[in-house]
């Protein structure tokens, strides 16, 4: 992956966790952030992954489509 590319897929990232609320719900809290994706993490490399990935996805899913509607 080039620099360019980089930059922009991790600012992209860096938007969704913006877009999820969590800056604001930890009080913009690293460690907090870390642990939250740390324990994501876990959840995937257990027997439920694929209910939280489809869990997960739904609810993303529905929090795009809010978005371009203008509900979030």
């Amino acid at each position: 992956m080039k620099r360019r590319e980089r930059t922009r897929h991790l600012i992209e990232l860096g938007g969704l966790i913006i877009k999820a609320g969590l800056v604001e719900l930890t009080d913009d809290d690293r460690a907090v952030l870390l642990g939250i994706m740390v324990e994501a993490a876990a959840k995937l490399h257990g027997e439920e992954r694929e209910q939280a990935l489809t869990l997960w996805r739904r609810r993303g899913q529905r929090a795009f489509a809010a978005d371009r509607d203008g509900e979030l």
